[in-house]
């Protein structure tokens, strides 16, 4: 099956009340399980690439690994660069065959962020591909509070709804990054903190209310941080500490029945491969073979995105919609 574009799976997805796992990848280990699991799931995957897995496994060599699994695969894959930084980074991906870009200019004042957007967007619609904005800053381990009073106002940290409606117009881009509470890494909230879904179902009914449809949202830094890897890890030599948490897998599920139809995981797939290589080096010290060790990292890689994507995401038996 060749690449898919995102744009098709999106709607797919929307009538589904259904989300897409956007699951990152920078070795053959993470992309062989990944796929491998979704396969077996019968799960359509984007397999998003960031430009820090692009410098450490070289370009070529990742989009090959990519090229292997579409070969091999059954499923829609889409692949995705995730987090662009500038229109250069993302003309060079689309020219590459990406079906999908993200450029990201949330650290940028609304206009420049519009403005770099729009130049990504006519590039990529030109050449049969798709593209994902961001508006808003993720918080947790960079905002801990979150937003003052939890209102709607602008030049706060959260995605405002009625600046998402207004960027997407001038903008034109396909899908939106949204600011709800989400985080990267592995240590998000300070205690019993969850996503803002009051603030994503506003930021859906004001593209409702301004003609736009069911608009596709796009769910960052959305990594659960199983409590079981974490303790596996430490258990066998690591140290991350008692305040690594991550977005409650039940605030995903009602953010994808909500409308955000692309999930990012990177986080939760580090926690898994990490905590299989040391169990492993621990259990057998004398080993040397790189296959003893990645073997089981990229075994539990497979186990947690099977569960994603069949009890989180919902995506499991959709791939032929």
């Amino acid at each position: 099956m060749p690449l898919t574009h995102t744009k098709g799976l999106f709607a797919k997805a929307l009538a589904g009340k259904y989300a897409i796992g956007a699951f990152n990848v920078r070795n053959m280990e993470l992309v062989q399980a990944i796929v491998e699991a979704c396969e077996e799931e019968n799960a359509p995957v984007i397999l998003q690439i960031s430009q820090g897995a692009r410098h450490y496994a070289n370009p070529v060599y990742i989009n090959k690994l990519i090229e292997a699994a579409v070969i091999l695969s059954h499923i829609p894959i889409a692949i995705h660069l995730d987090h662009g930084e500038s229109y250069e980074r993302c003309r060079e991906c689309i020219d590459e065959g990406f079906t999908s870009v993200m450029i990201d200019g949330s650290h940028e004042p609304f206009e420049k962020n519009v403005e770099v957007c729009a130049k990504v967007v006519e590039y990529a619609h030109k050449h049969n591909c798709v593209v994902e904005g961001e508006l808003g800053m993720l918080v947790g381990a960079q905002h801990d509070e979150g937003e003052e009073g939890g209102a709607y106002s602008k030049g706060g940290v959260y995605t405002h709804p009625a600046e998402a409606v207004e960027f997407v117009r001038q903008s034109g881009v396909d899908s939106l990054a949204v600011a709800i509470g989400n985080s990267h890494g592995a240590y998000k909230f300070k205690g019993e903190q969850h996503l803002d879904l009051e603030r994503l179902k506003a930021i859906k009914k004001a593209f409702m209310d301004a003609g736009m449809g069911d608009y596709p949202l796009v769910l960052h830094g959305a990594s659960s941080v199983p409590q079981d890897l974490v303790a596996e890890i430490n258990k066998y030599g690591g140290n991350l500490g008692t305040e690594t948490a991550g977005v409650p897998e039940e605030d995903i599920e009602h953010a994808r029945r909500l409308g955000c139809v692309k999930v990012n995981i990177d986080t939760d797939l580090r926690l898994a491969m990490t905590a299989g290589v040391r169990k492993a080096l621990v259990e057998n010290p004398g080993e040397i073979d790189p296959r003893k060790y990645l073997g089981p990292g990229r075994a539990l890689v497979k186990d947690l995105v099977r569960h994603k994507v069949r009890d989180v995401l919902g995506c499991a038996g959709h791939a032929n919609d």
